[in-house]
């Protein structure tokens, strides 16, 4: 049976009207996409179209990672769509990143708020450095190095060299694994150590070195070497 189309649902019902009446906080995740979308194809609205992007992608966070092309060729997607949804997304990262960059950073759950939104969507492991203050405030967080899918390669220069230049008084180091499993690896342990070492010599502090995993049942997100007791 094919969907109403949205013009023919009572208005109150209507994603754009909803919203305008009620606020953000009264819409479905797929009406809130569907505002996005606009139009639907033969058959089913653009609410019907955003359900099934969410079925298909099993929640909002697998649809955030996805690109332009890999959904543009979906059916009632296109193109503009596209760009229009990755956009949006992209907003919503970084006002949490803006958010959290005005508050004291100095555990690991901050670290992972701050950057888990836009870091655990990569299919590259980047690693970034977090410039911080005397009072632990987040001067600027800087790219280091994007890796492969696997393999993420930095040298202690290149990840105090910002701190350095920023005249920072503290750093976060943080890198994301695309599998989702935050367990450090033998090169994890190697690089941590090595970046304790050129943190003594420059008396730069190293708060952390953190990995960004996925959630999980049963395990945390992240991996935090502080929390282990290696920092």
């Amino acid at each position: 049976m094919a969907q109403l189309k949205i013009r023919e649902m009572p208005q109150d019902d209507r994603p754009r009207e909803k919203l305008i009446a009620r606020g953000a906080s009264a819409l479905t995740d797929a009406e809130l996409i569907a505002i996005l979308l606009r139009t639907g194809l033969p058959g089913a609205n653009a609410v019907d179209v955003a359900g099934k992007l969410l079925v298909r992608y099993q929640s909002l966070n697998g649809l955030s990672r996805c690109t332009v092309d890999e959904i543009k060729d979906i059916p009632g997607i296109g193109p503009a769509k596209a760009v229009q949804l990755v956009a949006a997304f992209g907003l919503g990262q970084r006002l949490a990143r803006e958010t959290l960059s005005r508050e004291k950073i100095d555990t690991p759950e901050l670290v992972y708020e701050l950057l888990a939104p836009e870091m655990r969507v990569l299919h590259k492991e980047s690693l970034r450095v977090i410039l911080l203050d005397t009072r632990y405030h987040v001067i600027r967080i800087q790219e280091v190095s994007l890796g492969s899918l696997n393999e993420s390669i930095a040298h202690p220069r290149d990840v105090f060299r910002p701190a350095v230049i920023s005249s920072a008084y503290a750093i976060v180091v943080a890198h994301n694994h695309p599998s989702g499993d935050p367990s450090p690896s033998q090169a994890d342990h190697s690089l941590t150590r090595r970046l304790s070492e050129a943190a003594e010599l420059l008396q730069i502090k190293l708060l952390d070195h953190i990995i960004i995993g996925a959630p999980a049942e049963g395990r945390k997100p992240y991996f935090s070497f502080k929390e282990a007791g290696v920092l």
